[in-house]
């Protein structure tokens, strides 16, 4: 089946660009990143920015626009039945038109990758198609899927400090 990412969360002043492969099947029922309750990404954001993960959506998405954070993913389409990257058909990536996108957002100067799909996905669909020595920096973060349950929370938010210090 072919699945579609939401629209970026963004506006003029992010810095920092979070990066996830595509949405897993509750996210694109609900129509929200990260729906997923067992999904660390909004417990982990939340602890880094002092904010409660069980907030109104649009509240986290409102705290994580505060601190110059947009949130996309790397896909804009693929064909996959399951919500794991590993089911993702690999012809089938459509990648999310990020020259367009980071002409728009002159200020974002990092990007950090949500798991290795999204890091990989770039590198092979994106990068090639991006000018040179733009100045960005990219970190690859471990993935707050449940499906990643080899890394223990903590680590994690180790790991994904990263976002704070690049604001």
């Amino acid at each position: 089946m072919r699945v579609h990412s939401f629209d970026p969360i963004s506006d003029a002043a992010s810095r920092v660009l979070i990066l996830g492969s595509m949405p897993g099947n509750m996210s694109l029922r609900e129509g929200q990143y990260y729906a997923h309750p067992q999904n660390a990404f909004w417990k982990i954001l939340g602890a880094l920015f002092d904010f409660d993960p069980r907030a109104p959506y649009e509240s986290r998405i409102a705290r994580l626009r505060e601190h110059g954070i947009a949130l996309w993913d790397v896909m804009q389409s693929c064909v996959r039945e399951t919500s794991l990257d590993s089911d993702i058909e690999e012809p089938s990536i459509v990648s999310n038109p990020f020259e367009d996108f980071l002409r728009g957002h002159p200020e974002i100067r990092t990007i950090c990758f949500n798991g290795a799909k999204a890091a990989a996905s770039w590198r092979k669909h994106v990068l090639p198609q991006l000018p040179p020595d733009s100045g960005i920096e990219y970190h690859r973060l471990p993935s707050t899927s449940p499906a990643n349950a080899s890394i223990s929370y903590d680590d994690k938010v180790k790991a994904w400090r990263i976002v704070h210090y690049s604001i």
